[in-house]
């Protein structure tokens, strides 16, 4: 199957375990992903370099549970992303989807703008951004003075 074929899929619950040394989300394959690192704290948005893979979790209430999309991933196959439960979205150069209550998506070409109303989504918000060299991992939170955040850290016992 050709890249260009690739299509909108939509995610199903999985594990999270926020931890000290990153988030790991389990797919419903049973398998699980580690991102490394401790979010960096991103005030209402994260906008990926260039030609970086995003993907976005959004944790419940509860932060043991939630749902993860890949932005514009041309890569894996659909039966691969339904088998674990990823969910993917494909936005065209300029456009913009609400890829969760409270978190909207945007192409802007070769980079990706992750915005969010942490509150509206009812749970953290994560987006990672990693290509083969690095990646990076941030939590988009309220603006300060705005109390949605908590101000703690994954796994550092405030949750």
């Amino acid at each position: 199957m050709s890249s260009a074929n690739r299509s909108d899929v939509p995610p199903e619950t999985v594990g999270v375990s926020l931890e000290p040394e990153g988030v790991e989300v389990t797919y419903t394959d049973g398998r699980s992903v580690f991102y490394h690192g401790v979010p960096e704290r991103a005030e209402e948005r994260v906008v990926s370099a260039p030609g970086k893979e995003v993907h976005v979790l959004v944790t419940d209430p509860t932060e043991t549970e939630g749902v993860i999309v890949y932005v514009n991933d041309r890569k894996t196959d659909d039966e691969i992303l339904e088998s674990t439960g990823v969910g993917r979205v494909i936005l065209e150069r300029g456009e913009t989807d609400a890829i969760f209550p409270g978190v909207e998506a945007t192409n802007q070409g070769y980079r990706v703008e992750v915005a969010a109303d942490p509150e509206q989504a009812r749970g953290r918000v994560f987006v990672f951004v990693e290509d083969e060299l690095s990646e990076q991992a941030y939590e988009i939170v309220a603006p300060d003075g705005e109390g949605a955040a908590d101000g703690s850290a994954p796994g550092d016992g405030a949750e």
